[in-house]
């Protein structure tokens, strides 16, 4: 077997492996000799088949496996031997492959990108602010203020007092079309508050102004993409009595607004939220010093990038984003999508971060835990309520799956490795100058 190199240009490689048919026919030998004693033809006793019947009979197939086998295992060897790792899988073409005829000579053409040599990191010059945000008192009864706007009640306003938008009015209504009812379109003591847009367009901006014991006339126009076909487009009028006004009134902040969302008391409520909002700052922390972190790296650590695989990047970011600009389309059948420089410039931003992150966590010896990616996958698993087991058996099927699962994980075990050796500063900041911060890394 030779493997005779034919291109070093950068980092692209192309070599020629020659398997000569001596080594074919020895590869062949080899695998009738293991398969034998397991095999049974009529007339002989199992394991006793002539070799050359069963060359004969399995040959051909024997013949490609072994062409297999041998091209693998020269791969295998040269990767191993010049310690080249190829960007993307290699592109393999057997010459003469239609025309090629047993007894001859294989010969391979093998070609690929290798991955660059990856600089060392001194990630003693990297320099981070840990951000640290306390909830403060204020914070607290914000949340907790909102908490009780969720759990409002209605009470009734004073007789004669009109209905404004937020309230809640009781209503009986009958509806028509061309002045015949239709089914459905009619209900009794129907709780209904203003501005909730859970009626027809327009059907609730016209009791705005009604107080307790009007009669109104609510006249709206059904969507033309109404669920009902009979109605869509339709103009109706609705006879609707207005039997009661009431104003919202948020919930009291007592130990009873606690219990209702699992509390013992308002004291143990508050404890709760302080910590919910505690740790949706300390996300958002490392968000910022995720960010600062790899712009940093972007600019420590320059090297060449292989050229396919920043053109994979650039396809597929230019791919996702054409299809956040058209929501409507949900398949692939549609015309290609063209990469900009910009979509080149992120790609590059991205294959060499991925890249260098890589190399760190396999230098540091950086593993996903089974037990971590079990986590994943109920976090995952929680999104199909019902089907938990069925995305369970998709997960343990699609490796592809597994891959975009255990690559976030890894990435944020690579990151914390690369902090605990840098310069980290502990700051504490306010909420707002964290949402600056916030803000500032969606404008990026």
């Amino acid at each position: 077997m030779q493997v005779t190199e034919t291109l070093k240009d950068g980092l692209k490689r192309a070599y020629t492996i020659t398997v000569s048919a001596a080594e074919l026919e020895a590869k062949v030998q080899e695998k009738l000799l293991e398969a034998q004693p397991e095999v049974e033809i009529k007339g002989f006793r199992k394991g006793k088949v002539p070799l050359a019947i069963l060359k004969k009979q399995f040959g051909q197939r024997l013949m490609g496996d072994a062409m297999q086998d041998a091209i693998d295992g020269a791969m295998k060897e040269h990767f191993e031997k010049t310690g080249d790792r190829p960007a993307l899988q290699p592109d393999v073409k057997m010459i003469g492959g239609e025309t090629w005829k047993e007894g001859q000579d294989v010969v391979v053409e093998m070609a690929y990108e290798a991955l660059p040599p990856i600089p060392e990191l001194d990630a003693s010059k990297i320099k981070l602010d840990r951000l640290s945000v306390k909830a403060d008192e204020a914070s607290v009864e914000e949340a907790l203020k909102n908490l009780a706007a969720t759990a409002q009640d209605f009470k009734d306003r004073k007789a004669g007092v009109k209905a404004k938008s937020g309230d809640q009015v009781t209503i009986d209504f009958k509806g028509s079309v061309d002045g015949v009812e239709f089914e459905g379109g009619s209900g009794e003591d129907y709780p209904l508050v203003l501005g909730s847009n859970s009626f027809i367009p327009g059907f609730e901006d016209q009791l705005v102004g009604a107080a307790a014991g009007d009669e109104v006339s609510v006249n709206v126009t059904f969507p033309e993409a109404y669920g009902a076909a009979h109605l869509a487009g339709k103009a109706a009028v609705f006879a609707c009595t207005v039997k009661a006004v009431k104003k919202p009134v948020a919930a009291a902040l007592d130990d009873e607004l606690a219990k209702k969302f699992g509390a013992e008391d308002l004291a143990a409520l508050k404890g709760q939220i302080s910590e919910r909002l505690e740790a949706e700052y300390k996300g958002a922390s490392r968000a910022v010093l995720k960010r600062s972190l790899l712009d940093q790296l972007d600019g420590l650590v320059k090297f060449d990038l292989p050229p396919a695989l920043v053109d994979a990047e650039a396809a597929q970011i230019a791919h996702q984003l054409w299809h956040e600009e058209n929501p409507d389309v949900h398949d692939h059948n549609h015309g290609s999508v063209e990469t900009t420089d910009e979509h080149k410039k992120l790609a590059e931003r991205r294959v060499r971060l991925g890249l260098v992150l890589a190399e760190i966590g396999r230098k540091a010896e950086v593993t996903v835990s089974d037990a971590e990616m079990t986590q994943a996958v109920l976090a995952q698993a929680r999104q199909y309520p019902g089907q938990e087991r069925q995305y369970f058996e998709f997960v343990q099927k699609n490796p592809q799956m597994q891959q975009q699962l255990r690559a976030p994980i890894f990435e944020d075990k690579v990151v914390d490795h690369i902090v605990a050796g840098a310069k980290v500063t502990e700051k504490e900041v306010s909420k707002e100058e964290l949402q600056k911060f916030i803000e500032a890394l969606d404008e990026m």
